[in-house]
């Protein structure tokens, strides 16, 4: 089973919207559903505060402290699909700066479920 982290944006789970960190990400990872290419197990699930600077440092506190490496990172749907976007940094910057930084494979989603 693939361990996935997921990262969702804080604006949106502060606001509740009821995205993220709730039953549709962790559904679609569970069932291998919407962009998990396979049933995964999720092993962290990060919080994007605004505007974004946090994101990687707590990615690497959570693989040092837990001692767990993802085999991949998905930016959750809420983040990718925003509406308006992030004024500080769209997904695909946001995916290449992980990616960059981790060495690992940054997918774009979570799950299609409205």
């Amino acid at each position: 089973m693939k361990k996935v982290a997921v990262v969702g944006c804080g604006a949106y789970m502060d606001s509740g919207y009821g995205c993220p960190g709730e039953w549709r990400c962790l559904k679609a990872a569970a069932l291998g559903e919407g962009d998990f290419d396979e049933t995964s197990q999720v092993v962290a699930f990060v919080k994007c505060e605004c505007p974004g600077r946090t994101v990687v440092p707590t990615l690497g506190m959570f693989m040092k402290l837990s001692e767990t490496k993802p085999d991949v990172i998905h930016l959750s749907s809420c983040l990718v699909e925003a509406k308006p976007g992030c004024p500080y940094v769209n997904a695909e910057e946001l995916a290449k700066i992980i990616e960059n930084k981790t060495n690992i494979k940054v997918v774009l989603g979570t799950h299609d479920y409205h």
